[in-house]
């Protein structure tokens, strides 16, 4: 908690004057996409945490400047979406889903092991600054439960086991490739980018597709009605 407060009472730092310039350019070609300047916001908040890693001060700051909002504006609304962190962030965020339908399914489980596994708990990053990890709540991934998202990209029916295989790996630096997406993750920073409006360039990136589970719904209602309703 104290460290909390101590980054929200700090005077933030400016960014360097080639960074500023570059989002300056940057934040311009987002702001330019809506007919109130203050609508692009949220993009703008993913845009300074891709700096970072997080949105800090500096970065409040800038978006403040850049949409002509006070800073208690900006502050407002970064600290109501929960993919705003106000803490660094590691290279992968590993959020384990831990509602309901999850939970039940074993996301409880993979959660307790992965803070037995990395030694760290809700909130914390590894030493090494490759994972943070999260409880999250629901993403609405529910035929894939227990699901753990790396970086908002999906890995479905999901164990304890395949779970710690899989942040090993990336801590390892292994190229892992979501469950959802032909694309290799990016790092949480290059996310960010995404996020913010700037053309995802992966290979494989738009190849991903509906699997069984999610068309599960759609094939009965096809069947029900092709049959006259028949049961």
């Amino acid at each position: 908690m104290t460290e909390v407060l101590l980054r929200l009472t700090t005077r933030p730092v400016p960014y360097p004057k080639e960074v500023h310039d570059r989002l300056e350019v940057e934040a311009k070609s987002i702001i330019d996409c809506y007919p109130q300047p203050r609508s692009a916001l949220l993009p703008l908040l993913h845009l300074v945490q891709s700096v970072e890693g997080y949105v800090s001060g500096t970065g409040i700051g800038f978006c403040a400047e850049q949409l002509g909002l006070t800073e208690a504006e900006v502050t407002a609304v970064s600290t109501f979406y929960s993919m705003y962190r106000r803490t660094p962030t590691g290279d992968y965020h590993v959020g384990v889903c831990t509602n309901t339908l999850c939970a039940v399914m074993g996301g409880d489980e993979i959660f307790a092991e992965l803070k037995r596994h990395l030694g760290i708990q809700h909130g914390e990053t590894t030493t090494d600054g490759a994972v943070t990890l999260e409880h999250i709540e629901c993403n609405a991934a529910c035929d894939y439960a227990p699901v753990v998202m790396v970086n908002w990209e999906f890995f479905d029916n999901q164990t304890p086991e395949s779970a710690r295989a899989l942040v090993d790996a990336l801590r390892r630096g292994e190229q892992v490739t979501a469950a959802r997406s032909g694309a290799p993750l990016c790092t949480f920073r290059e996310t960010a980018r995404l996020l913010a409006g700037f053309p995802d360039e992966r290979p494989g990136a738009n190849d991903g597709e509906p699997g069984a589970a999610t068309l599960a719904g759609l094939r009965s209602a096809r069947d029900a009605d092709e049959s006259g309703g028949a049961q």
